[in-house]
């Protein structure tokens, strides 16, 4: 159950924070008030979409907080295996939505990626407003209900058979992929095996090409090479047109301050230093002549390499680095091989397909029969749930239609057919139920599914709308059972919905200095009567009367008076 509901700068909230308990809580105001606001706060608390739309006016950022209380088996693992464990059985999510645009999640106080939050969050609350109510008229939602109904075991063979159709398909894919025609396959063959040849002749080395240019280079440029050798060397030590050599005039320091060390001994550290530059100097003038003496040109070499580099280049049609040449080269040689094997892999994958779709066929099949017997146990439960809704003699089948082929979500469409009247055949759902009638269905599948599914909180938003008389009643009947296992939220416009609640939360909007906000308030008994009567369409005496019929019908105490209004009030 959801236990505590913080929201700070979210549209017209500017700041509240939520105690709640189990059993049916109501929110009721105006039209305008921000009575979605508050349930979309906790959708985008959960996970879902939010943009810096979200943020109040004149505010950087949004912040949302709730805690969790009482958490199935299934969550609390999940928790666990994810590294995020509960805290005194307590789950503790936290979002921000900052105008930049940024998100930061949160989950028992550390910060995690938005996917992984909404995994964690997933299961925690079934929110149904409008949109949810006409997604009934969909296929996949009426499979996903006639799943749901069968619990755990049903959604792990539902898992195994997507699972494995799959795989199905993937071998499929591989089979398809292998029968070539002859006349093609030869025509890949030889194609492969001429790359792989041209390849192979030319035979290019790994780091070749570089080394190639790089001696080139210096081929090319020998004759410059040998003079700047020649005039280096000259300069060190033979001395060249440009005056005396280095190595001569290094000696001549070298005499002089060794003797002015000896007249003077702080002048050590400076001959000392002459006489290493002095060898260094003799030691590269030597390397520079063996380097001129050994440079070998042969004009012969020069245009190997660029015959060489030529047949590198033509190779660049199959990679721009001979690494990434050498790379498709292995990958010719095993699909040559694959190609070559060809007639052993079909048959091998052929095996495999027939063991996979006997898999798929026998896992499906089960689904199948498990589906069969919820759907009868859906039509006979949604029978009981309807005539208390006042739709008694209608009538909802489920109908399981045949598809061919392997499909992830098994053997058979699911389509639910729907008839309001007697005497009138049932005709898909989408062609013939009305706004009200699509609620009550699905407030009627939530309550066959409350027992069904782990999902401890649900929120219904205007479930009531399209409704009146004594119908809004049953409804608000129907929310109360659901109720008696499940925390239930409701957003109404009803009265008598909200007379059956045991807590009832007010949701009104002001302005002040200029700005507008919305504020929720758990209400005490009186305030409670003074909001039914409201509701009921006026401030009379005879209102507050029936307002006061409607609370006592509801069986109600003043249970709400007592709670320090800080902890349900804005702050």
């Amino acid at each position: 159950m959801l236990a505590e509901l913080h929201v700070e700068n979210f549209g017209l909230i500017e700041k509240i924070h939520l105690n709640f308990s189990l059993g049916l809580t109501v929110f009721t105001g105006e039209t305008g008030a921000g009575k979605s606001m508050l349930i979309d706060a906790l959708a985008v608390l959960l996970g879902g979409r939010a943009s810096a739309e979200h943020i109040r006016h004149g505010q950087g950022r949004a912040t949302l907080e709730g805690v969790f209380a009482g958490l199935p088996a299934s969550i609390l693992s999940r928790l666990e295996e994810a590294g995020y464990p509960a805290e005194e059985g307590q789950l503790f999510l936290g979002r921000e939505v900052n105008s930049s645009g940024r998100n930061v999640c949160r989950v028992q106080g550390r910060t995690l990626p938005l996917s992984l939050y909404r995994t964690l969050c997933a299961g925690l609350v079934d929110i149904h407003g409008q949109a949810e109510h006409q997604s009934l008229l969909q296929q996949e939602t009426q499979r996903n209900l006639l799943d749901a109904l069968g619990g755990r075991e049903q959604r792990k063979l539902k898992d195994e058979v997507q699972r494995q159709a799959l795989v199905y398909r993937g071998i499929s894919k591989r089979l398809q992929e292998l029968g070539l025609s002859e006349a093609e396959r030869q025509k890949r063959v030889d194609m492969l095996q001429f790359q792989l040849d041209e390849i192979d002749r030319i035979n290019p080395l790994p780091g070749e090409e570089e080394k190639l240019t790089e001696e080139k280079k210096r081929l090319s440029n020998a004759e410059k090479i040998l003079n700047l050798a020649g005039e280096t060397y000259a300069c060190l030590y033979e001395g060249s047109g440009r005056g005396q050599a280095a190595y001569d005039l290094l000696a001549a320091a070298r005499k002089d301050l060794a003797e002015l060390a000896r007249l003077d001994g702080r002048c050590a550290g400076m001959a000392d230093q002459v006489e290493t530059v002095y060898y260094a100097l003799e030691d590269l003038a030597e390397q520079v002549r063996a380097y001129r003496e050994d440079f070998d040109f042969d004009p012969g070499r020069l245009e190997e390499i660029g015959d060489r580099l030529v047949e590198l280049h033509r190779l660049r049609k199959y990679g721009v680095s001979i690494e990434e040449i050498l790379m498709l080269r292995s990958g010719l040689v095993k699909e040559l091989g694959d190609l070559g094997s060809l007639e052993f892999q079909l048959e091998e994958v052929r095996v495999r397909q027939k063991e996979a779709l006997q898999s798929y066929r026998e896992s499906a099949g089960c689904l199948s029969e498990k589906r069969k017997e919820q759907a009868e146990r859906l039509e006979k439960g949604l029978a009981r749930e309807l005539s208390g809704l006042g739709l008694e003699r209608s009538r909802l089948e489920v109908r399981l239609l045949p598809r061919s082929g392997v499909h992830p979500e098994g053997m058979e469409d699911i389509e639910f057919y729907f008839s309001a009247n007697p005497g009138e055949p049932p005709k898909p759902l989408s062609k013939v139920a009305s706004g009200g009638e699509m609620s009550r269905l699905m407030l009627a599948l939530k309550a066959l599914l409350a027992r069904a599914e782990e999902v401890g909180t649900f929120v219904f938003d205007e479930v009531d709308s399209g409704v009146g008389g004594r119908t809004v009643q049953k409804v608000g009947e129907k929310l109360s059972q659901i109720a008696r296992e499940k925390q239930v939220f409701c957003i109404t416009h009803s009265a008598a919905v909200a007379a059956l609640a045991e807590e009832h939360f007010g949701i009104v909007k002001e302005v002040m200095n200029g700005k507008t906000r919305t504020l929720v308030r758990l209400l005490g008994q009186e305030e409670r009567v003074e909001e039914l009567a409201r509701m009921l369409g006026g401030k009379g005496e005879i209102s507050r009367r029936h307002a006061q019929e409607l609370w006592h019908a509801g069986g109600r105490q003043a249970e709400s008076e007592g709670k320090p209004e800080s902890e349900n009030n804005l702050i």
